[in-house]
């Protein structure tokens, strides 16, 4: 069982819902992001969601790529945010984190490399938004079997001729993305949300987490009332964008993840 599986179920028996927040690996700088992360389970975030900065996010909207661009340019890679995670881990064992980017940076380290690297940083789970299932040998059997979640996205197109296809080695749980585009681009809405995560319920026992298009605290409280929790992104990435002293993005997170947790 990984901390993930163990946070699901010790959410399941209080009867509450998840909140996922995600933050860009050293966005503005190594020592800010950090401190961000550090705070985070304080604030009420159950699953920690740590972007890998890439120079071609194709499935980021303009607040996620400018983070990116800036982590990059303030000297993060793929070993610092392996770093920053270890740092993380020596006053946080129970806090899940997965890691989110793209294939490109786990291919060039060679990926048993990556794996070991990432397990023993203290890494939960993967999300690699450019790996189909129909490449499951590159990574996501390899991640299994090491011990790592391998997070799916589904989304508004995966059909029912495709949703089994992305079910079939997913786990941890699944992402579902509420709104077609990329990350910041609209505004999702629980009456569509609803019925959709309760198609793709009907295929899997693993909890729908539900991202993009989640903003506010109520917005939070809605989408995570028709799933098993929700995912907040851009809307902290913006605030730390927008040079907010850590404790008050810290406090907009709490906020969020309060919404969260009153569905």
């Amino acid at each position: 069982m990984t901390r993930i599986d163990a946070k699901f179920a010790a959410l399941k028996a209080q009867d509450q819902k998840a909140f996922v927040a995600y933050v860009m690996a050293g966005d503005p700088d190594y020592a800010t992001s950090l401190e961000v992360v550090k705070g985070l389970p304080g604030a009420g975030v159950d699953i920690i969601e740590l972007g890998l900065p890439f120079t071609d996010p194709m499935a980021d909207g303009p607040t996620i790529q400018a983070a990116g661009q800036r982590a990059l340019e303030a000297g993060m890679t793929l070993q610092r945010t392996l770093d920053l995670a270890t740092e993380f881990r020596k006053t946080d064992d129970q806090t899940p984190i997965v890691l989110m980017g793209y294939y490109n940076p786990i291919y060039n380290r060679g990926v048993d490399t990556f794996l070991a690297d990432a397990k023993s940083a203290g890494i939960d789970g993967l999300i690699v938004v450019d790996l189909p299932p129909e490449e499951d040998d590159e990574l996501c059997i390899p991640a299994q079997k090491a011990g790592l979640n391998f997070i799916r996205l589904a989304t508004p197109t995966t059909d029912d001729k495709r949703l089994p296809k992305v079910l079939q080695n997913t786990s941890g749980f699944v992402y579902y993305v509420s709104i077609t585009g990329i990350t910041g681009s609209a505004e999702a809405e629980a009456t569509d949300v609803g019925p959709e995560v309760a198609r793709i319920k009907a295929g899997t026992d693993i909890p729908i987490i539900v991202g993009f298009g989640i903003n506010t605290p109520e917005k939070s409280q809605a989408i995570a009332s028709v799933a098993d929790g929700a995912v907040v992104g851009s809307a902290i990435v913006s605030q730390i964008a927008a040079g907010k002293p850590v404790t008050e993005v810290l406090d907009f997170v709490k906020s969020l993840a309060d919404g969260a947790h009153r569905a």
